[in-house]
Order: C-alpha cells, then structure tokens, then sequence
C-alpha cells in the first residue's frame, strides 16, 4: 500500500503539491517511485520558466523507463531541488521531503480545485 499524505493534494499523473501560500511544492508520490523502482536520473526544471497546468516540468529516469513530471499548476519555476541531480534516489527514499522536485509560484490559486485530496487520490489507487 502506497504512502499518501493527508495534508498534500495530488494529480491523477501521481504528482503531489503542498501549497506554501502562493508558492506549490511539487514532487512524485510514494505509488509513482515504486512504481518506477530504482531512480537513476533527474531532469529539473530552470528557475524563472514559465509553466502552465499541465506542462512537462522534468523528467525522472529509472531503470524501467523515463517519467514525465506535469506541473500541477500554472505559475513560474522559482526553484528546483538540485540535491537530485547528484541524489536521484532521494525521489525513492524520502518522496514527500527531500525528493521535492521544483517549488512553483502559482499564477492562478483556482487551479488548485481541480487537484485530488488525499482520500481521493487513495480511491484512484483503489486502496
């Protein structure tokens, strides 16, 4: 059973957020890790790009395949965890804190509605 977060919300692409004020910390959830196994390459975003809800953000490669990472919302890129270009097995070992992948600023707050809270995202699991 996979970890889910009671205080994050998340995407059906198995991204979660925690908003930070008008800022959204980004990353991949506990069922997107496993599901990936060994992580073995990160590809962040830069700070100051732009992004809409929806667009690629990053990659992670694993050794079964490389995932798309999608911004959950629309905002600029105002930081992006670099400790997984030298670590990207943080994303496997700590997904929910020192796996963060990019912190947004958020352009539009209601696009935050459109995202699953925690017992939601657990019935997309069909846990």
């Amino acid at each position: 059973m996979s970890v889910v977060l009671p205080d994050l919300k998340y995407t059906k692409e198995h991204e979660w957020v925690k908003v930070e004020g008008k800022l959204a910390r980004i990353g991949i959830t506990d069922h997107a890790q496993t599901e990936l196994t060994e992580i073995v390459f990160v590809e962040l975003p830069s700070a100051g790009k732009e992004v809409k809800l929806g667009d690629v953000l990053g990659n992670v490669e694993s050794v079964k395949t490389v995932s798309e990472v999608f911004s959950p919302v629309s905002g600029t890129v105002k930081d992006s965890n670099g400790k997984l270009v030298d670590s990207p097995e943080l994303l496997n070992k700590d997904p929910y804190g020192q796996g963060w992948v990019a912190v947004v600023e958020i352009a539009d707050s209601s696009e935050l509605g459109q995202l699953m809270n925690a017992d939601a995202y657990k019935i997309l699991l069909g846990e």
